[in-house]
């Protein structure tokens, strides 16, 4: 079964796409770029900023499907400039701090709006 997650508290999406869809037991989250729902706008500052905002994005998605951050296993991390790899993992690891999920980063030639990291992310809802 493939049920479709819709929040107004993470960025509506910006082509043909869900924010996220649970199929079974897991939920696959879209890639989350640094746009802060309020304002539809990208939020002012560097990655450590813009990673900030991208892990809120996700966490209100997760959270819309009754889960939270504890249940996602994989994680996939596109960076703009690989040089930002440090800042970006600082701020990454204040929000997996314990167990933290499985996660490959790579460097993109170019992400949607331009925006210098986007995070997607697969978490498992069934019993642990």
């Amino acid at each position: 079964m493939k049920q479709i997650i819709r929040t107004e508290s993470a960025p509506k999406a910006i082509g043909p796409y869900s924010q996220a869809v649970r199929a079974g037991d897991f939920l696959f989250a879209s890639g989350q770029i640094p746009i802060d729902p309020m304002t539809g706008e990208f939020v002012v500052g560097g990655i450590a900023e813009e990673t900030e905002q991208v892990l809120k994005n996700i966490k209100a998605l997760l959270e819309s499907a009754g889960t939270d951050l504890a249940h996602v296993v994989k994680t996939t991390v596109f960076l703009a400039d690989m040089d930002d790899f440090a800042a970006m993992n600082e701020v990454y690891g204040r929000f997996f701090m314990e167990n933290p999920p499985a996660r490959a980063t790579v460097q993109a030639a170019r992400l949607p709006r331009d925006a210098r990291v986007e995070i997607e992310v697969v978490a498992y809802l069934g019993k642990e």
